[in-house]
């Protein structure tokens, strides 16, 4: 979720947020965090076990 924080401060929001709402903001960008976080993490969980299920020859 670090990364996904540290990424999303790439992007240039402040034009989307409203004034004086700035604990929103706050708060939209850490659920935004938690959600690209949570959605790369399962990516790769899943790959992981469809690798580990594939054949040997």
């Amino acid at each position: 979720m670090g990364i996904a924080f540290f990424s999303l401060q790439a992007l240039d929001l402040e034009k989307m947020i409203r004034k004086n709402k700035v604990v929103q903001a706050r708060l939209l960008y850490i659920l935004l965090a938690v959600a690209l976080g949570y959605g790369v993490s399962s990516f790769f969980l899943s790959y992981l076990l469809a690798a580990q299920n594939l054949p040997s020859f």
